[in-house]
């Protein structure tokens, strides 16, 4: 319908790269500099808390920069997943949650990062 708009791909795909890092640069730094008070909100041990922060800031630094941008995209998938597991089978938690705190948001985030994982996040990377 508008195939001028096509121009703008690489553009949408980096401002998409920045909007996932924003969410997961900023989740992975409060698990590593508040490991002992997010380790009680999710349910999981401090240890394991600190190596998802850094799974988080890793995965969302390399889809901002477009560093191993399919990797970063993946493993940010997988963590997804993961929360995804345990808001349904733990916690309980139905699609659109109480309070906002569904399943609905990680859903996104996996669409989101399948969309960078699939376009190889554009031609404006780090690592063409």
């Amino acid at each position: 319908m508008f195939p001028q708009l096509a121009r703008f791909t690489d553009l949408g795909l980096l401002l998409l790269r920045l909007m996932v890092a924003s969410i997961f640069v900023t989740s992975g730094w409060s698990h590593l500099t508040r490991a002992e008070e997010r380790s009680r909100s999710i349910g999981m041990t401090k240890g394991f808390t600190l190596f998802l922060g850094l799974a988080e800031l890793a995965g969302g630094l390399g889809v901002a920069v477009g560093a191993f941008t399919q990797l970063a995209a993946l493993g940010l998938i997988l963590v997804m997943l993961g929360a995804i597991y345990k808001k349904i089978f733990v916690w309980h938690t139905g699609f659109w949650g109480e309070e906002a705190s569904g399943w609905h948001y990680d859903l996104m985030l996996i669409i989101m990062n399948l969309v960078i994982l699939c376009t190889d996040g554009g031609r404006w990377t780090l690592f063409p």
